[in-house]
């Protein structure tokens, strides 16, 4: 009984102290921290493009309307080809078959009637060679497109774009960080963490040519895109 008395005596004296010891402990320096954006801005001329082109057709029947249709969509896609367009880069975008009615009296009465049917049949077209776009545009045209959405430009080859302007992003965060840390009297020890906002592809830059006359090669101008990246740094600092 006297052994197990003295071993509990020296439990709760040992544990006495815990608490004391852990009070006691110096709590660590909080760090000072300065946390900045920066923004990097790559320009690169477009080397591709895409752009719709579709044919709409009508007739008092269904089956008249889509053998029209068929005709001309297939004239059209086998003059892209003809320009050297892959069939990895056609594509079948669109096609609606749509009933046409006409006018509802003035008096609101009566059933509309159908007067026909109208076909569409939409095909996008990727373009990875500038230089045969404004040739290629003026063939679909006239081989029987009558309708065209628009063209695209874009990079094919984005990715090194993206990683220049990630560069030139952190290397912006880094010059805002100096320029505040001198105006501030501190100094840049080192960098606590570092998040992307992502790298923004190129825009597609649009051209709309709904309505295109016949000439020897459409007028095409690629202009310019940006990319952009964007990142967000925390430094620690301290006094100079």
């Amino acid at each position: 009984m006297l052994v197990r008395r003295v071993s509990l005596c020296a439990v709760l004296l040992v544990a006495s102290f815990v608490p004391l010891a852990a009070q006691e402990l110096p709590s660590a320096p909080r760090r000072q921290i300065i946390t900045v954006s920066g923004e990097g801005i790559v320009r690169a001329v477009p080397d591709m493009a895409s752009f719709s082109s579709g044919v709409v057709s009508e007739a008092k029947t269904a089956r008249e309307a889509l053998d029209a249709n068929s005709q001309a969509v297939g004239a059209m896609v086998a003059a892209i080809k003809e320009a050297g367009i892959e069939a990895r880069d056609i594509a079948t975008s669109g096609f609606s078959v749509q009933p046409r009615y006409a006018p509802p009296r003035k008096d609101g009465t009566g059933e509309q009637n159908i007067t026909g049917y109208e076909v569409r049949n939409t095909v996008t077209v990727r373009v990875r060679d500038l230089a045969r776009l404004g040739d290629l545009l003026d063939k679909v045209v006239t081989t029987g497109a009558n309708q065209i959405d628009g063209v695209s430009f874009d990079i094919a080859e984005p990715v090194k774009l993206q990683e220049e302007a990630r560069v030139a992003a952190v290397k912006d965060a880094r010059r805002q960080a100096e320029i505040m840390a001198e105006a501030g009297g501190v100094r840049l020890v080192r960098v606590l963490s570092m998040t992307a906002d992502g790298a923004s592809a190129p825009p597609m830059r649009r051209m709309m040519a709904a309505q295109m006359m016949k000439a020897e090669s459409v007028p095409v101008e690629a202009g310019e895109s940006e990319i952009r990246a964007g990142v967000t740094v925390t430094y620690e600092i301290e006094p100079r």
